[in-house]
């Protein structure tokens, strides 16, 4: 059983947040739920590929999110 809705919101909120805080990126509160949400699609999916399944376990996600979070910042700040 996955998070639902809301409770992805919220886990990935906080990914977005603790991915701002280690790369210093000084992003708003919509931005961190955008940027731990994406995050975690993104790496989720690149696991996946690989063979690697993550549990729908919120701290797993939290974990995930904030990985694919740095990774898209990281991203973004190479092509800017």
């Amino acid at each position: 059983m996955g998070l639902g809705f809301f409770g992805s919101i919220i886990v990935g909120g906080f990914a977005g947040w603790i991915a701002s805080l280690i790369m210093k990126a000084g992003t708003g509160i919509v931005a961190n739920i955008i940027l731990g949400i994406v995050g975690a699609i993104v790496l989720n999916g690149l696991l996946r590929v690989i063979g690697i399944y993550t549990a729908d376990a919120w701290l797993t996600q939290l974990i995930v999110g904030a990985a694919g979070a740095c990774l898209l910042i990281w991203g973004y700040r190479k092509i800017t």
